[in-house]
C-alpha cells in the first residue's frame, strides 16, 4: 500500500507554455514545474508519470549499492537507501517543492547513467519551507474485510538543511489468495479428487523513516534511518467433494528490517566532486507453516537473520562540457544465518543446507568516461572489476572466490530534436540469491526445495538497440530490441545424493542460454483527437528464450519468464471541476516452472483499476479506485510425473484457481504548510 504526500498549488501558466517542453541541451531535457501545471500533480511521482518517453524503474534488491540503482536521481544523487523504495521516496516529495525534472536520454557529461539509457533527475527548489501531510486510506474488500491505513509526514527545509520524517501503519491483503475450485485428474481426464478452496492472505505493516541533511566540512552530509515490521498470515481450507474430508494450510511470517545510511558530497573544485556513503541493513524473518490432511501432517519452519554493510566512494572530474570521468570503489560484507525444520507425521526430515551461515566479502573498482564528440553524439564507456569471496558453514562447508570484469558501452545519436537512437553493449553479472542457499517450501502444493550454496552467479552479455521518436509536442514512442547471451543460468536442478536415495530439487547452474526481447513504450496526448487534457501511456514487451532442461536435456524457455507483458494508463484532467479520472490496466501474464517430477504453470488475468481524484482545495484530495474491476483470478496448473520427467510418464494434473472480486479503495489526504 502506498501513500502520497502533500499537494502545493503551482503557478498558473498559459496552455501553450504548459504544453511544450523546452529544447534539448547537451542531452538533458528540462521539464519545468509549469509543464505539469495543467495536470495538478501532488507529488514528484505524479510529475514523472507525465514525462514523455519515461518509464519508471525502481531498481533491484541486489546486494551492494551500485548495482541496485533505479532510473531516478534526486538533486543529482541517488537516495542512500535500499529498503525505502524509490517510488515511496518520490511520493513523499510534494510537487510544489519541485523546480523541474531533467530527462537525460542516452547520457550526458558528469552524469553516471548506471547502465540505464534514460534517467530522470528531480531538482528541488531552494529556500525555506515547512510542510506536513496526513493521509487516511481504506480498502473495502469484496468478502467484507477492510484494509485501513494511516500516515503522518513532515518536512522542514532551508537553503542548507533538511529534516524529514514519516510514520505509516496499514493493513493489506494478498490478492493472490481467494476462494475457488481444485481438481486432480489422471491422464485420461478422470477426476481423482475435487475440493472447494477457501483461502485468505493478509497482513499489517508499520514503517518509520527519518532523514537529516546539513553542511559539513565544506560539503553536504545526509543521514537517514528506516525501521519496518511486517506480519503476514495465510490460511487455506480445502473442503473435498464429497465430504467430510478436508485439508488445512496455515502460514505465518514476521519480518523486522532496519537500515541506517549516511552520505557526504563535496565539490573540491570547479570541475571535481567527491561522494562517499555508508549503508547498514539488518533483517530477521521468521516463517512457519503447518499442513494437515488426515492422516498426514507436515510442519515447516525457517528462521533467518540477514545483514549487509556497504561502503562506497566516487570521484567525478569534468574536464570540459563535453568530457567527464568518474572513478571509485565499493566494498560490502553480507551474511545470512538460516535454521530450517521439516517434520512429517511426527518425524524429522533431513534437508540439505537446512542450517547454514553464509558470508560474502565483495569489492568492486570502477571507472566511467562520458564523451560528447559532436552535438548529436554521446558515448559512455565504463569498466567494473568485481571480486568476491563466499563461504558457508553449518550443514554445508564451502568456500569460493569469484572474479568478473564488467565492461559497458553506451552510444546515443540524436540527428534532430525529434529522433534518437541508443545502443548499449554490456556484460552483466548477477548476484547469488542467499535464499537459494537454504531450503524452502510450499506445503499446500507439496513442493519442498533444498538449498544449495555451491552456485556461480549468472552472467549475461547484453546488446540493446532503441529508437525514440517525439511527436505532437508531448508525444513519444520508443522501440527497443535486446539480446541476452546467458552463461551459468540458475534454475531448479535435480540433485542425486552420492550415497543413494531419492533425488530432489535444488537451485543450480544449468548451463548457457539466450533471451530475445522486443519492447515498446509510448506516450500519446489525445488533445488532437478531441479529448482535451487526456493522455494514453503504455508499454509492452514480447520475449523468447532458450535453455537446456537439466532433467530431460531438451530445450525450453527460461523458467518464470513472461512471454508477453503489457500495461496501459488512460488519464484525463478536468481542471474546471478540480478533478482527474482514468483507468489503469495491468496486463495478464503466464509463467512456467520446471522441477524434477513436475511442471507448474501460473496464469494471472488482466487487472483493471478505474479511478477518480477530486481536489476541492489545493490542500485537500480525495481519490477513489475500483481495484480489480474485472475480478481477475490466479490459476495454477501442476503436471505431476510418477518420477523424474526424463524417465517417467505423466501421472496427474492438479488445477487450483483463486477467485477474487473488486475492492473499493479510498484515500483522503490533507496537507499543511
Amino acid at each position: 500500500m502506498t501513500f502520497g504526500p502533500l499537494f502545493v498549488t503551482l503557478a498558473a501558466v498559459s496552455p501553450e507554455a504548459a504544453a511544450a517542453p523546452p529544447p534539448v541541451v547537451q542531452g538533458v531535457e528540462p521539464y519545468p514545474a509549469a509543464f505539469f501545471a495543467s495536470a495538478s500533480p501532488s507529488t514528484a511521482m505524479d510529475m514523472l508519470d507525465r514525462v514523455p518517453g519515461f518509464a519508471f524503474d525502481g531498481g533491484s534488491g541486489v546486494r551492494g549499492f551500485g548495482g541496485a540503482a533505479g532510473n531516478v536521481l534526486i538533486d543529482g544523487e541517488r537516495p542512500t537507501s535500499k529498503t525505502d523504495d524509490l517510488e515511496s521516496i518520490l511520493k513523499r516529495i510534494p510537487a510544489g517543492q519541485v523546480e523541474r525534472i531533467d530527462l537525460i536520454r542516452g547520457g550526458a557529461p558528469g552524469i553516471d547513467m548506471q547502465g540505464k539509457t534514460v534517467i530522470a533527475n528531480v531538482v528541488r527548489k531552494k529556500g525555506t519551507s515547512t510542510s506536513g501531510v496526513f493521509v487516511l486510506v481504506d480498502g473495502s474488500i469484496y468478502d467484507g474485510r477492510q484494509t485501513p491505513g494511516i500516515r503522518f509526514e513532515g518536512t522542514r527545509r532551508t537553503n542548507d538543511t533538511l529534516l524529514e520524517g514519516s510514520f505509516v501503519i496499514a493493513s493489506y491483503l494478498d490478492d493472490g489468495a481467494g476462494d475457488g475450485p481444485y481438481s486432480l485428474r489422471n491422464t485420461s481426464g478422470t477426476v481423482l479428487e475435487e475440493a472447494k478452496l477457501n483461502t485468505e492472505g493478509d497482513g499489517t505493516q508499520a514503517v518509520a523513516t527519518g532523514a537529516y541533511a546539513f553542511p559539513l566540512a565544506g560539503g553536504r552530509f545526509r543521514a537517514n534511518a528506516r525501521l519496518m515490521n511486517d506480519r503476514f498470515f495465510y490460511g487455506e481450507r480445502d473442503n473435498f467433494i464429497p465430504g467430510p474430508a478436508f485439508a488445512t494450510d496455515r502460514e505465518g511470517e514476521d519480518k523486522w528490517q532496519g537500515e541506517l545510511g549516511a552520505d557526504w558530497t563535496r565539490e573540491t573544485g570547479p570541475r571535481t566532486k567527491v561522494h562517499a556513503l555508508f549503508l547498514q541493513q539488518w533483517k530477521t524473518d521468521d516463517y512457519a507453516a503447518a499442513f494437515n490432511q488426515a492422516p498426514d501432517s507436515v510442519t515447516f519452519s525457517n528462521n533467518r537473520k540477514i545483514g549487509e554493510s556497504v561502503g562506497r566512494a566516487t570521484l567525478n572530474f569534468r574536464m570540459s562540457d563535453n568530457l567527464s570521468f568518474e572513478t571509485g570503489g565499493e566494498g560490502a560484507f553480507n551474511w545470512l544465518e538460516s535454521e530450517t525444520s521439516l517434520i512429517v507425521n511426527g518425524g524429522a526430515v533431513t534437508l540439505p543446507a537446512a542450517n547454514v551461515r553464509v558470508e560474502e566479502t565483495r569489492g568492486e573498482l570502477f571507472g566511467t568516461a562520458t564523451w560528447k564528440p559532436f552535438a548529436t553524439l554521446t558515448i559512455e564507456t565504463g569498466l567494473r572489476f568485481e571480486t568476491s569471496k563466499i563461504s558457508s558453514s553449518g550443514d554445508v562447508t564451502l568456500e569460493k572466490t569469484l572474479q568478473f570484469a564488467k565492461p559497458r558501452l553506451l552510444a546515443t545519436w540524436s540527428p534532430d530534436p525529434k529522433d534518437q537512437i541508443r545502443f548499449r553493449l554490456e556484460r552483466e553479472v548477477g548476484q547469488l540469491d542467499f535464499g537459494d542457499f537454504v531450503a524452502s517450501s510450499s506445503l499446500n502444493t507439496g513442493v519442498i526445495t533444498a538449498g544449495n550454496p555451491d552456485l556461480n552467479p549468472q552472467q549475461n552479455w547484453v546488446v540493446e538497440l532503441a529508437y525514440e521518436r517525439r511527436f505532437w509536442d508531448t508525444g513519444s514512442v520508443t522501440i527497443t530490441l535486446r539480446h541476452f547471451k546467458y552463461t551459468d543460468v540458475i534454475d531448479s536442478k535435480p540433485i542425486y545424493p552420492s550415497g543413494g536415495g531419492a533425488p530432489f530439487d535444488a537451485p543450480g547452474n544449468i548451463g548457457d542460454g539466450f533471451r530475445d526481447a522486443a519492447l515498446v513504450n509510448f506516450t500519446l496526448p489525445l488533445d488532437r483527437l478531441g479529448l482535451k487534457g487526456a493522455q494514453l501511456k503504455g508499454d509492452g514487451s514480447i520475449r523468447r528464450s532458450e535453455v537446456t532442461d537439466p532433467t530431460t536435456g531438451a530445450t525450453r524457455r527460461v523458467a518464470g519468464e513472461h512471454p508477453v507483458d503489457w500495461n496501459l494508463t488512460f488519464i484525463q484532467d478536468v481542471p474546471s471541476h478540480h478533478l482527474k479520472w482514468g483507468v489503469d490496466a495491468f496486463g495478464g501474464w503466464r509463467e512456467k516452472y520446471y522441477r524434477l517430477d513436475q511442471i507448474e504453470t501460473v496464469k494471472l488475468r488482466t487487472f483493471v483499476v478505474p479511478f477518480i481524484e477530486w481536489k476541492p482545495r489545493p490542500d485537500l484530495m480525495l481519490r477513489v479506485e475500483l481495484q480489480n474491476a474485472t475480478s481477475r483470478d490466479l490459476a495454477k496448473y501442476q503436471f505431476n510425473y510418477t518420477g523424474p520427467r526424463n524417465t517417467n510418464p505423466l501421472d496427474t494434473l492438479a488445477s487450483r484457481r483463486y477467485e477474487n472480486g473488486p475492492i473499493v479503495y479510498m484515500k483522503l489526504r490533507k496537507t499543511f504548510g
